[in-house]
């Protein structure tokens, strides 16, 4: 018995690592597009401003990790940076930073303790780059919809023309709030922002998108001479431009097409509006790569999600986190999948699965619940009304319905008859079940842990089971059926 336990403890541990490390071998995986590759490194590095604290979004949680698409904003910008190149981020931090790196974990920050505009967050990090003589990209923490080819294209702008500073822009038929791109002959005099702005200038259109590429040490050299004499009484990172233009140095722009790129995202509306872009480029992402999304408009699945191809998404279905599927899958509606590996060819229907592994052929559902560390082999079948935790089942497995199983391993090909439950808590400690190969348990039996069964054992319908059943055996608890006549009567 002891020896058995130990074995289930180490299979279990070995399972729980792979869940982990998401690392499960034998299932064939098509790998996502837009994953960082190893994209060719630049001499750039990425300063995102997440200070602020986002009064219009009205929410106890900083704006910045405010998720988009199963990704806090900030952590979606700093995936984009990495697909561009860039050699290292810091941020700018200061309203509730510890949440903010609780989310975000190991990463480089400054903190900007007041919030005394935009030039006055970048002067915070002076000292990080004070032996840098690289390139600068200053991003927003709050623009999740920018996209590594517009980031690309910014900074091959930025090297071609040879400027000090490149901005990125677009155009608003409405450029109502954003900062006004002023021009002279082609070239940038300035920028302006919406409060500063005369009634001339708030016609023009060409808007900043708040991205920039700048040389390091002219942006310092720029940024000493910022005032802070302006209606709001801060230090803006725009009067840079300014500065820079008055010393006859070169500053050029990267026009956007596609502005709904540059949306910042300061309201909970806004996070909608980004919400719903991002899930439609993964749709669109998925579908090109051959997945099947019967109607891609009712279908929620996150930024991080791989799926593989040929197979089909039905309506209402939700699959969230770091969950990978394999192809030629069926999930049928009503069904939400968070953080799970799945397999090849597997069916599941109107269930819930969390944090588990189901290799190629099994079938799910419907109404069935997976928790954490289920592990299903080849070919395991799980009906309507069961429930799974913490558990391998190998291949072969079939529980049809109404069924617990947890902390439990169950041998190929066992049979787990309706009603059945491991009794693996008694109110102070988990206790393991052990089930061989080819076992039929009958319905309704109770497994009361820790208890082995042996290989093609049979368990009685409606037995209570407390004591190990070995191999071959038929293991049957029941009281003697009693009948009285007439019972009703008297």
């Amino acid at each position: 018995m002891k020896e058995s336990l130990k074995k289930l403890m180490k299979v279990m541990k070995k399972s729980l690592k792979n869940l982990i490390d998401f690392n499960f071998k034998s299932i064939k995986m098509k790998k996502v597009k837009l994953e960082n590759k190893g994209a060719e490194q630049v001499e750039l590095k990425g300063l995102i401003l997440g200070a602020g604290k986002g009064t219009r979004m009205n929410s106890e949680i900083p704006k910045v990790i405010h998720r988009v698409n199963g990704v806090p904003m900030i952590k979606k910008i700093l995936n984009v940076l990495g697909e561009v190149g860039v050699l290292e981020n810091i941020l700018i931090l200061g309203h509730k930073k510890e949440e903010v790196l609780k989310e975000l974990g190991n990463v480089e920050f400054v903190v900007q303790e007041e919030q005394l505009g935009t030039g006055h967050a970048v002067m915070m990090a002076k000292e990080k780059f004070q032996n840098y003589s690289g390139d600068i990209m200053v991003l927003c923490g709050d623009t999740p919809l920018l996209k590594p080819e517009t980031l690309k294209n910014l900074y091959l702008t930025h090297k071609k023309t040879g400027s000090v500073t490149t901005i990125l822009t677009s155009i608003y038929e409405n450029p109502f709030g954003y900062g006004r791109i002023v021009k002279e002959l082609d070239k940038i005099k300035g920028i302006v922002e919406e409060k500063e702005a005369n009634e001339e200038i708030k016609k023009i259109k060409e808007v900043n998108a708040g991205v920039y590429c700048f040389n390091s040490k002219e942006l310092f050299k720029a940024l000493e001479k910022v005032k802070s004499d302006n209606l709001k009484g801060e230090c803006y990172l725009t009067d840079v431009i300014g500065i820079q233009v008055e010393e006859g140095k070169e500053v050029a722009t990267y026009c956007l097409d596609d502005n709904m790129e540059i949306l910042g995202v300061n309201s909970k509306v806004e996070l909608s509006i980004a919400e719903k872009v991002l899930r439609e480029r993964k749709n669109l992402e998925l579908m090109e790569e051959g997945v099947i999304l019967i109607d891609s408009n009712t279908v929620y699945i996150e930024e991080q999600v791989k799926i593989g191809r040929d197979t089909i998404i039905y309506p209402n279905t939700i699959i969230q986190g770091k969950t990978e599927i394999g192809e030629n899958c069926k999930i049928l509606g009503n069904t939400r999948i968070i953080d799970c590996i799945i397999g090849d060819g597997v069916e599941i229907e109107s269930s819930v699965l969390e944090e588990s592994i189901i290799e190629k052929n099994c079938t799910i559902g419907p109404f069935a619940h997976l928790r954490p560390l289920a592990h299903l082999k080849e070919k395991v079948h799980i009906g309507n009304f069961v429930e799974v935790k913490k558990s391998i089942l190998e291949t072969g497995v079939k529980v049809g319905h109404l069924t617990y199983l947890g902390d439990a391993t169950i041998g190929e090909h066992t049979n787990i008859g309706a009603g059945t439950i491991t009794c693996n808590y008694d109110g102070v400690n988990k206790y393991k079940t052990t089930i061989g190969k080819k076992v039929f348990i009958g319905s309704d039996t109770m497994l009361v842990a820790p208890v082995f069964i042996g290989d093609n054992a049979v368990t009685g319908a409606g037995s209570v089971i407390t004591k190990d059943v070995p191999k071959n055996s038929l293991g049957v608890e029941r009281n003697k059926q009693i009948i009285k006549i007439d019972w009703r009567k008297k």
